[in-house]
């Protein structure tokens, strides 16, 4: 079927709030390329929202894959349990920066694992309370929408949020936010909110993905895990789109020399098989009565064996290494554009999990949603997928696989300059100030 035949039963069958925008479908992909049902080909600088690390189809993880479909593909694991689950429980608490001995649990999204982590809090600590911060994305099921930090698309349609979620401003020192201002204010939740002694978990991503991948510094996560010990809070981590290679570790909390109490997990975690990841404390972890934790598919046995794989390839193939070159490379490039073009500033950058955003002019810092949607939208029409994110929804993203060939690479950094020309009226090559 073509993508006209596909649209047609897309419009007819699937919902709306949850059908894709875009009138293409996917037929095949490799590495960083996809083709579509009427055979267009288009560079992807997006990897499934960060899902392919290790880009489309990587030959080891899907080898693994197959031969795990011949021996298995599913018992729940709480029924009969098999040898991949256990073996990557095994390498997770090994790999994860926890506190002291490490346990895992599996399951299937990013949701999930949010979920997950906020029930072992709460049974750890015998309290309710959880912090999070504005901008933060932490899933789509009533809990962590009540938890994610920004209201349109998410959460605008669906009532009343659980309760005893509480938020405070992420440091973004570029639109105003400093360090001191945030941590003083996560000081004011606790006076005028809910008190230390009722806080079971503060809930942060490193690097905040649909937030717009600003960082949280060193110095900030190491007053954060401070002021977490202070009170018997628990840190979890939200590693679910900074994990697995793309900060130049695998993990962003490495960054900061910090360890949390729970991690959680998802995305490049399995290359595009579906699965997740709760690991912490084994203390924490086991503070929850038997049967308390679990889902029928959690770490199917073909996800298991992809992430198996995964942690392989980042080893096999020096991932963390071709992340921080990566990034090296886009942070030049990006910042070439933010010379040359008036609407291009903040170029950030940890690994390869880079952005920028595209403002109304350098001395307002004023962002420009509208300018991002028509990149975006003009980048897909010569052949690039590329996203933007951000509370303001003005910062451009990327996500592209680290493993992607470095003409391809190229390529599609010159959609996004030729594209930048055409919308803003700057001249190729030209300088901001020229």
């Amino acid at each position: 079927m073509n993508n006209a035949q596909l649209n047609e039963l897309k419009q007819r069958y699937v919902a709306s709030g949850a059908a894709s925008p875009s009138p293409q479908f996917a037929e095949r992909a490799e590495n960083s390329v996809i083709w579509d049902a009427d055979g267009n080909r288009l560079i992807d600088f997006a990897g499934g929202i960060g899902v392919l690390n290790l880009g489309h189809r990587h030959p080891k993880v899907v080898e693994a894959v197959k031969a795990q479909l011949d021996k298995l593909m599913h018992t729940c694991q709480t029924v009969m349990a098999y040898a991949p689950f256990v073996q990557l429980a095994e390498k997770l608490c090994h790999l994860t920066p926890v506190k002291g001995d490490a346990k895992a649990m599996l399951v299937n999204t990013g949701a999930e694992a949010l979920e997950n982590a906020v029930k072992i809090a709460r049974a750890a600590t015998g309290r309710s309370g959880i912090v999070c911060f504005d901008g933060s994305f932490h899933g789509r099921t009533i809990m962590t929408l009540a938890m994610t930090g920004k209201v349109l698309p998410y959460k605008n349609d669906f009532g009343p949020m659980p309760g005893d979620v509480f938020r405070a401003p992420f440091p973004v020192p570029y639109h105003g936010i400093s360090e001191e201002d945030s941590l003083n204010a996560l000081k004011t939740v606790f006076k005028t909110d809910i008190a230390p002694h009722r806080t079971a978990a503060i809930v942060i991503e490193p690097v905040q993905g649909e937030g717009g991948f600003y960082s949280a510094s060193p110095a900030y996560m190491q007053a954060l895990r401070a002021l977490c010990d202070e009170h018997g809070i628990l840190l979890i981590a939200d590693e679910v789109q900074s994990g697995f290679g793309r900060t130049g570790k695998m993990f962003a909390l490495e960054h900061s020399g910090i360890k949390a109490d729970i991690v959680t997990m998802a995305k490049s975690l399995a290359d595009g098989m579906p699965l997740s990841a709760v690991v912490g404390t084994a203390e924490v972890m086991d503070a929850s009565g038997p049967n308390s934790l679990g889902g029928t598919y959690s770490g199917n046995p073909l996800s298991c064996a992809a992430a198996l794989a995964v942690i392989d390839v980042i080893k096999e193939e020096d991932i963390l290494a071709r992340s921080n070159a990566l990034g090296d490379k886009l942070v030049a490039r990006f910042n070439d554009w933010q010379q040359r073009f008036e609407n291009v500033d903040n170029v950030r950058s940890l690994g390869c999990m880079t952005a920028f955003e595209l403002v109304a002019d350098k001395a307002s810092r004023q962002p420009n949603p509208e300018l991002a949607a028509a990149l975006c939208k003009k980048a897909k029409e010569k052949g690039l997928i590329l996203l933007s994110c951000g509370f303001w929804g003005n910062t451009i993203r990327f996500l592209m696989p680290v493993t992607i060939e470095d003409e391809v690479l190229e390529e599609g950094l010159e959609i996004i300059e030729q594209s930048l020309v055409e919308l803003t009226g700057a001249k190729a090559g030209a300088t901001a100030t020229a």
